[in-house]
């Protein structure tokens, strides 16, 4: 990692690749896309939250984890006693991929060529804010941190390392709880997610 620079220098980096990243063309999302969803928080936050991509209420508001899926997150982040102002949050692609389903816009995976496309800002947003540890949540921000091999269900909440990165800690995304809430087992997987931001705040703090 490059010198770390002050919380100002830092801010107005970011600033700046927001900007750069509003204009981005490298693969075809931004056509159907409302706008880019960058990243936001605290430019010097110990603690990086990478999702997936952004979802319909976040492409119209262009702010990341503002829907029903960032509720629940800033609910856990709560619970776990971390002030969502002192993260970093972001996504690993940065457009709303879907597929219209009647008057509905659709959450769809982006495809990998997409996420390659997109690497380049979450690895400048790693590179400007210096994280001690990367929240990774949902399968599609792990394996893009740490390799298509990496399982959720194996790995979720232990720390992670791998080289030229901070250490990454895996674990639900939250539209996953919202899926499953009504279900026998959403209350333990919601504990779990809780008990994994608890892990990563207890990290930063060692």
């Amino acid at each position: 990692m490059a010198k770390r620079l002050g919380k100002a220098a830092t801010a107005a980096q970011l600033e700046a690749l927001r900007k750069r990243a509003a204009g981005c063309r490298d693969c075809p999302l931004w056509a159907n896309a409302t706008q880019t969803v960058f990243g936001e928080g605290d430019a010097r936050a110990p603690i990086m939250i990478v999702g997936e991509q952004p979802g319909d209420v976040e492409d119209r508001e262009g702010h990341p984890f503002v829907g029903p899926a960032g509720r629940i997150l800033t609910q856990g982040l709560g619970e776990a006693g971390i002030d969502r102002r002192h993260v970093y949050i972001t996504n690993a692609v940065k457009h709303f991929k879907w597929e219209p389903r009647g008057k509905r816009r659709l959450h769809k995976s982006p495809a990998q060529r997409e996420i390659e496309a997109c690497y380049q800002w979450l690895e400048s947003e790693m590179q400007a804010v210096q994280p001690k540890l990367v929240v990774a949540l949902g399968a599609t921000a792990a394996k893009v941190l740490l390799g298509p091999r990496f399982r959720i269900t194996q790995g979720r909440g232990e720390v992670q390392r791998r080289e030229g990165l901070p250490d990454v800690i895996a674990t639900y995304h939250p539209s996953f709880l919202l899926r499953i809430r009504s279900r026998p087992e959403g209350e333990e997987a919601y504990g779990q997610f809780v008990g994994d931001l608890r892990a990563a705040s207890r990290y930063v703090q060692d």
